[in-house]
């Protein structure tokens, strides 16, 4: 089940799934897949399941035969480094090639793919302004209408059965960050400074539930710890 918004005079709905759709365009958006993760761990003697690419893209499969939007929007770490496109299965490539002849595809570049990548159909941007929304991979301060990715959120909360933590959207009047869409991706919590300064007047969370998202408020952080996240990490 979706959860409206209303975003800078526009009607969003977020998905379970991790996605942003935007009705009136008939686009789905989605940040951080980090395809061919697995396989950068393993080259590096971390030595893990091969699928992430595979369960990844039939999730976005699945997405996009569900909102069948005409523009498909990756916002940014869509691969995992710039050789990732490379390293992809023929039938994960496959898959990715039947999706870019189905839809409009753009591929925002991000930290871990600055670069186009090598054989894959669809347009590369740094940014992509539509309306009054621009789609970019990390969010900057000061920014209005900004959709973004990059900071992996994710949040606490506490349930009858115990605590729990899952990815989770997150949202104020001027910007949304996207959960990470990736099988092998972690997450930052939303308590970090990294995430916190950038709503100094408090947010909204929606965690991912398995069907549907749960919405509460988030409190505004302190200003102490608003003044000390000039420096933000690498995800």
């Amino acid at each position: 089940m979706t959860a409206s918004l209303n975003f800078c005079g526009e009607h969003l709905l977020l998905d379970p799934a991790g996605a942003l759709v935007w009705p009136r365009l008939a686009l789905l958006a989605v940040a951080d897949l980090h395809l061919e993760k697995g396989s950068a761990c393993a080259s590096h003697g971390n030595l893990v399941p091969p699928w992430d690419s595979r369960i990844t893209l039939d999730r976005f499969a699945a997405l996009i035969k569900t909102h069948r939007p005409r523009t498909v929007v990756s916002v940014g770490d869509a691969f995992h480094d710039d050789h990732a496109a490379t390293r992809l299965h023929t039938t994960e490539a496959q898959l990715l090639a039947s999706i870019a002849q189905s839809v409009r595809l753009v591929w925002v570049c991000g930290n871990h793919d600055p670069s186009p990548p090598a054989g894959i159909q669809g347009e590369c941007r740094n940014e992509l302004a539509l309306g009054p929304l621009l789609f970019r991979h990390q969010a900057q301060p000061g920014a209005t209408g900004e959709i973004s990715g990059h900071f992996h959120p994710k949040a606490r909360i506490t349930t009858r059965a115990g605590d729990v933590t899952r990815p989770c959207f997150i949202t104020d009047l001027a910007r949304i960050i996207l959960p990470s869409f990736g099988a092998y991706t972690g997450g930052l919590n939303i308590t970090s400074p990294a995430i916190s300064a950038l709503f100094p007047d408090g947010a909204e969370a929606f965690l991912l539930g398995r069907s549907k998202l749960f919405r509460f408020a988030v409190q505004p952080p302190p200003r102490k710890r608003v003044a000390a996240a000039s420096q933000q990490p690498r995800v």
